[in-house]
């Protein structure tokens, strides 16, 4: 029914500087919080940053003030723009969204999905 799908990963050097993106598609009637997670190898999958629908965001406290997470709501797209990349930033990056559909198997008429994308991986070399 919906789908992410990330973009903008690869292969960059310490210092260096990413943009994700991250396309909602499907039978989408809004959504609410857009975020993006990271696994690095040998770790569980860590939040990196959240954004609701009306631009609050939320970081951990390992990318403040080097990440920045953005969305566009039209278009359903989030994004995240990483600068002063390090080593341990190297991980695959995931996109989620809290996605509300239209649905008759419901007494709303409504159903809440929580989608995630395939992941898209970074590496950052020292």
């Amino acid at each position: 029914q919906v789908q992410l799908v990330e973009s903008g990963g690869g292969l960059v050097q310490a210092g260096g500087s990413l943009r994700l993106s991250c396309a909602a598609s499907g039978n989408i009637f809004s959504i609410n919080a857009m975020g993006w997670y990271r696994q690095a190898p040998g770790k569980q999958r860590e939040l990196v940053a959240t954004i609701t629908s009306g631009g609050s965001a939320n970081y951990a406290d390992s990318v403040k003030g080097r990440f920045t997470i953005s969305r566009d709501n039209a278009n359903n797209m989030v994004y995240l723009q990483m600068n002063s990349l390090k080593p341990e930033d190297t991980a695959v990056y995931y996109c989620n969204a809290q996605i509300v559909v239209r649905s008759s198997a419901t007494t709303t008429g409504y159903r809440y999905l929580a989608a995630w994308g395939p992941g898209t991986r970074i590496t950052v070399s020292s």
